[in-house]
């Protein structure tokens, strides 16, 4: 791989979340976010990577189809349609992922096995536990009626204690890089702010105060580019 290609995909897995979204509403990038929130199954979780997209149509045996077609270092996406009434993705399915090298599973639908999940280590995303197993054929429960899951293979998926983004990959290397900058300028103004200078007065907050007097519709986000500050 690349050294340029490896150095932002080393960049990116560490990136908070919220620094990629806001890089992303900042360059107009079509950035999303997941139609509900999802949370890791065990804290400290978190994954980046290209996303593969599976359908659960037919149980493990599309997980495993999604495996096989998966590269090294993907986000698998099992789109179970937002189902919280069954699990589809436990520890077995984990281990297994991990050994094909996937970065992590983010799951439309609910996971199950929370503590093996915990122990495996992979990076799992999904609406919450459930201890149900998937009920497929006749007589399965319509879905819940949510928006679909947004995202195409070859998008950028970032997780982590804050949710799911999905960025799109021909704008990848250009929020990160952005992303990257936010991120640094925030840690900075927090440690300057926790040993006593306060955010306001890092970002100039009465200059802002005065300039909003003569000119109402002065954004703030204009004033932070200005000041070099960061804060969304």
């Amino acid at each position: 791989m690349d050294s340029a290609v490896t150095t932002v995909a080393t960049q990116a897995a560490t990136l908070p979340t919220a620094a990629l979204w806001d890089a992303g509403v900042r360059l107009a990038a079509a950035v999303s976010l997941p139609p509900l929130p999802l949370l890791p199954a065990a804290a400290g979780m978190r994954c980046s990577g290209p996303l593969r997209r599976v359908a659960h149509t037919e149980g493990v045996v599309s997980i495993f189809i999604g495996i096989d077609s998966a590269a090294e270092g993907e986000v698998l996406l099992v789109d179970n349609s937002g189902r919280t009434d069954e699990a589809c993705v436990g520890d077995l399915v984990a281990i297994e992922a991990r050994q094909a090298g996937i970065a992590g599973i983010v799951v439309w639908g609910c996971h199950r096995d929370s503590d093996e999940l915990a122990a495996i280590g992979l990076p799992v995303f999904s609406l919450g536990p459930c201890p149900a197993s998937p009920r497929l054929g006749a007589g399965r429960p319509a879905p819940p009626a949510l928006p679909p899951f947004p995202g195409r293979d070859g998008d950028r998926l970032a997780a982590d204690a804050d949710g799911v983004v999905l960025i799109p990959g021909e704008a990848h290397e250009e929020v990160t890089a952005l992303a990257g900058q936010i991120a640094r300028a925030e840690r900075a103004q927090a440690e300057r702010a926790l040993s006593g200078v306060s955010v306001r007065k890092q970002l100039s907050w009465e200059r802002f105060l005065e300039r909003r007097r003569t000119d109402p519709g002065y954004a703030f986000r204009s004033h932070l580019a200005q000041v070099d500050g960061a804060l969304e």
